[in-house]
């Protein structure tokens, strides 16, 4: 399955740890990220990672386009709610896409460890028939 990965600055490192914790899960997906949040994951895991651009910088565009496409089966976009910044790329976008294409989507920890444990589980092989 696909699994697309946004942070913003601020989570940035959770979004490494986690990852960490849960690279055997990681390892037998697909893994997508924006750039600079791809490239700090790729460090920890040592997995291929297709990188988009920075998410400012058009990453954000060219991930909600994967998703129109129905080519993502998860999202986990780690988001700073108290302290976003002008530069940073806004969730509304990709919560709207998601939710058009029945994609899960977690924006917080909890939610994360929830989906891929589910993933791991074949909670969403439905994903499978749905494409």
């Amino acid at each position: 399955m696909n699994i697309a990965f946004v942070a913003h600055d601020a989570k940035k490192k959770l979004m490494q740890n986690f990852c960490i914790a849960y690279r055997g899960i990681l390892s037998k997906h697909s893994l997508y990220a924006t750039g600079t949040t791809g490239r700090l994951i790729e460090e920890v895991l040592n997995l291929p990672i297709h990188k988009y651009l920075d998410g400012h910088l058009g990453g954000i565009q060219q991930l909600g386009a994967d998703i129109s496409d129905n080519n993502m089966d998860l999202v986990i976009f780690l988001r700073d709610p108290l302290t976003p910044k002008s530069h940073e790329p806004n969730v509304d976008h990709i919560v709207k896409l998601c939710d058009t294409h029945n994609i899960p989507l977690a924006t917080n920890l909890a939610t994360a460890e929830v989906c891929i444990l589910s993933l791991d589980r074949g909670d969403l092989d439905w994903r499978e028939m749905y494409k």
